[in-house]
């Protein structure tokens, strides 16, 4: 089995600070990219910013600073963000590098050497926001009347001379790429949406501007600078060596297995980036998930409102693998979901404290008092221990099977379901009678609810690396067997192992927290 993947955000657009959703995509890929890596595969998790482009140079200009200076600025924040969310990124990119203008360069003169390029003028709308180019039926009305793009970005008429890719060709192609791979578009409904767009016809793109010279140069012509997509879209390329297409980490990790995008940027990757790459006799990436956006207690997100969340301030204030936990927990991924301060503050009491913590904290203080601190030594398993047993070493099947599908909130649901399995099991066994009344069935019971937590411990570690460590480490299990090949291989706590004292990991939330 080809034991290897490689994931990427989205490089984030420099032209504002780091947001809930900036956080959320990232958290989302970190999870997975954790997850395999316990898994045995040889994992790349590319993150970064995306710095180019008439946005950036507006903003710039408005913070009176060259681009350059900006873009240094604001890049540094979003690298901050990742240091305080503790993402295990293996690059992070800039589009200002030299290795990726070489990269663009590279691909551009591919696609001209394919003759899927040529020169002519274009005029149409263009929306600086979106830094995306609409058809005059895909306009709304504004409330001043004046033309606005889907996403609500005021657009302006552009004339200038243009490259352009022929898109239009390959419409066919791109119907035909979707058959073949049902799976690169997730979730489905997103799929739906795509194939619907191409269906609907076409036009070509326009892919260079003359108006401004933020970007990286048109090889061959440096009038022209390259449209912000083309340039944006090739650094999930040049992270692993491109345009050297013998480079090691090339070889190893191209195409992509999976590009984790926001829903309002699909189009970009579903449809523009495959062409761009096959046009370039490249392969394809594997997948795109588009995933939702969040809203604040029911409101839309808006600098207007004043209403943006800051990831860092949840962090301060609910704790980090709690914050991880809530978004990937919350809501269906792929849907749009709802934060609110009573929903992360429930789960953190309900299923945090309450489910998990509660279990560790209660079987480990048990052994602790009853077992001289030390690993019990299990007798003959009841049918009752085989069922709780043979539940926590089929979780971790159920789990991968939701992760392959980026289902993050249905693979917690099935660790879930052994962690409630588990509470049920303490309450029915009552190991607090069985001290006086039976030591030995105590000692089993005990086991095996410790056993089970190395289970629940070695699988949440993607979700909540700290605290799930943290209950490893109470259980003496070393760092060489905390990888899920230690699930399968027929390892288990070794009886009569001396335990530390144990402490909570996941503390109820009270107000006078805040």
């Amino acid at each position: 089995m080809d034991k290897r993947y490689y994931v990427t955000t989205p490089i984030y657009y420099v032209n504002d600070a780091p947001h809930i959703g900036h956080a959320y995509t990232t958290l989302a890929c970190d999870a997975l990219a954790r997850f395999k890596r316990l898994d045995g595969y040889d994992v790349f998790f590319l993150t970064g910013t995306d710095e180019h482009g008439q946005k950036v140079e507006k903003s710039a200009e408005a913070a009176g600073v060259a681009p350059q200076i900006f873009t240094d600025r604001v890049s540094q924040n979003f690298r901050d963000l990742a240091d305080a969310m503790d993402f295990t990124h293996d690059d992070f990119i800039r589009t200002t590098e030299p290795r990726h203008t070489q990269a663009c360069q590279d691909i551009w003169r591919r696609l001209e050497d394919a003759g899927d390029i040529y020169l002519g003028s274009y005029a149409g709308w263009y929306a600086v926001r979106d830094e995306a180019f609409y058809a005059e039926d895909e306009l709304k009305k504004g409330p001043d009347g004046s033309k606005i793009a889907p996403t609500g970005a005021p657009v302006e008429w552009v004339e200038e001379p243009s490259y352009f890719f022929r898109l239009s060709a390959w419409a066919d192609r791109l119907l035909k790429f979707y058959e073949e791979n049902p799976d690169f578009i997730l979730p489905k409904t997103r799929r739906n949406e795509v194939v619907s767009f191409v269906k609907g016809g076409l036009m070509d793109l326009s892919i260079s501007r003359t108006t401004f010279n933020w970007g990286v140069p048109v090889p061959g012509n440096q009038e022209h600078i390259m449209y912000v997509w083309l340039d944006a879209l090739t650094n999930y390329m040049t992270a692993v060596g491109y345009p050297d297409r013998d480079a090691e980490l090339y070889k190893k990790f191209w195409p992509a297995d999976l590009h984790m995008v926001g829903k309002d940027i699909l189009r970009f990757h579903a449809v523009y980036w495959p062409a761009f790459v096959m046009a370039a006799g490249l392969p394809a990436p594997k997948r795109v998930f588009a995933h939702g956006w969040w809203t604040n207690e029911g409101e839309k997100i808006s600098k207007s409102l004043g209403n943006v969340i800051d990831p860092l301030e949840l962090v301060d204030s609910y704790g980090l693998d709690q914050v991880r936990y809530f978004l990937l927990r919350e809501v269906p991924f792929g849907n749009d979901g709802d934060f609110s301060r009573r929903a992360i503050i429930g789960r953190m009491n309900s299923d945090l404290a309450n489910d998990y913590g509660n279990l560790a904290q209660r079987v480990l203080s048990m052994v602790h008092k009853n077992c001289e601190a030390r690993v019990p030594a299990p007798g003959a398993f009841t049918e009752d221990d085989n069922r709780l047993l043979d539940a926590a070493k089929a979780v971790l099947g159920q789990v991968r099977s939701k992760m392959d599908l980026q289902a993050f909130h249905e693979a917690l649901e099935a660790i879930w379901v052994v962690i409630r399995q588990s509470n049920a099991y303490v309450d029915a066994q009552a190991p607090w009678k069985l001290r006086k009344e039976d030591p030995a069935r105590m000692n089993t019971v005990l086991y095996t609810l410790a056993e089970t937590i190395r289970h629940l411990a070695i699988l949440t570690q993607p979700f909540m690396p700290d605290a799930s460590a943290r209950i490893l480490d109470q259980l003496v299990v070393g760092s060489g067997a905390r990888s899920f090949a230690a699930l399968e291989d027929g390892s288990a706590l070794a009886a009569g192992t001396e335990l530390p004292k144990p402490l909570g990991v996941f503390p109820r939330y009270v107000e006078d927290d805040a």
